[in-house]
């Protein structure tokens, strides 16, 4: 990691990208959405990962929203981009594009149209690693891609000089941060001092709690509810864990609402809605709207509580 480039920890949410009743990208309120993460104290911005419904980005709105996003929250937050090629090429084609609008990490998605084998997913990472001048964050998604990450792989890839943290999406995320941090010596795990290798949580942070304690030093969820995550992140950095568990204990059927099969992008955009942050929650084919039994728990779960409604932190 250079000197100028911003160590990646703490609370980092995936954007939404709000649209218009219409469907076209609402920047007035993706400006308004980047304001508000500012007031939660985010320690960083992510666009373009699961929650942002980057499939259904064209190359302009994809400038469009980092301009925008760069500009809102200045030159110092750390922004990181998702990178999501089917090759080699295409992901090197995407970073610089990234990097070019303002981005300094890159989470990078490895192939999965065609799986590659172990050996070229190590390849993949270090050649798109190699070709940029970001830091890059492996994204060990198989739930999403298919294509699984050994803790063998992850540890070699680390020693690669661009590549410096890795966000662990898969089933039993706490274990498999254990067994990275054990193995690499990354930041903030037992084996710390040995590099600034960060492991983080991802899946909307339905492990949070555990993750944290298993050695992770940060989260990648959604972006409605940043205010609540704070205060459970900051509690746990003090060592207060009963407090953190307190709180989180109340977002926890907004969390789980959130990992939705198909109704994801939709509860994440609804809750914005309702909390005065974007003005639509529209999302993009095939992406699809709340559905009745969805929307009937999202009310049940809000008028619990488990994020404020009205103001802003």
């Amino acid at each position: 990691m250079t000197a100028q480039t911003p160590a990646l920890r703490g609370l980092i949410p995936i954007l939404a990208t709000p649209f218009t009743d219409g469907g076209e990208l609402d920047l007035p309120s993706l400006r308004s959405l980047v304001e508000f993460q500012l007031a939660c104290g985010v320690d960083g911005l992510a666009v373009f990962g699961m929650a942002s419904e980057g499939f259904a980005l064209t190359d302009t709105e994809r400038a469009a929203i980092l301009r925008e996003v760069r500009a809102v929250a200045g030159p110092a937050l750390p922004l990181v981009a998702g990178v999501n090629g089917t090759s080699t090429v295409t992901a090197r084609e995407l970073a610089a594009r990234a990097v070019e609008g303002g981005a300094d990490h890159l989470m990078v998605l490895p192939p999965f149209l065609t799986k590659p084998s172990p050996a070229q997913t190590v390849e993949f990472f270090a050649e798109v690693a190699a070709a940029t001048d970001a830091s890059v964050m492996l994204q060990d998604a198989p739930g999403v891609t298919g294509v699984s990450l050994g803790v063998d792989q992850i540890a070699a890839l680390a020693a690669e000089p661009r590549v410096t943290s890795v966000k662990v999406e898969v089933p039993a995320p706490p274990a498999k941060i254990e067994a990275v941090v054990a193995t690499i010596g990354a930041e903030g795990g037992a084996g710390a001092g040995a590099g600034d290798f960060a492991v983080l949580g991802g899946q909307n942070a339905q492990f949070l709690l555990d993750e944290h304690a298993a050695g992770a030093v940060g989260t990648m969820p959604a972006c409605e509810f940043s205010d609540v995550l704070r205060e459970v992140l900051d509690a746990l950095d003090k060592g207060e864990r009963a407090e953190a568990r307190a709180r989180y204990r109340d977002l926890r059927p907004l969390i789980h609402l959130g990992v939705r099969a198909g109704q994801a992008w939709a509860v994440h955009k609804e809750v914005l809605v309702r909390r005065g942050i974007i003005a639509s929650p529209a999302v993009r084919l095939p992406a699809a709207p709340l559905d009745a039994v969805t929307r009937r728990a999202l009310d049940e779960v809000l008028e619990e509580g488990a994020v404020p409604l009205a103001g802003r932190p």
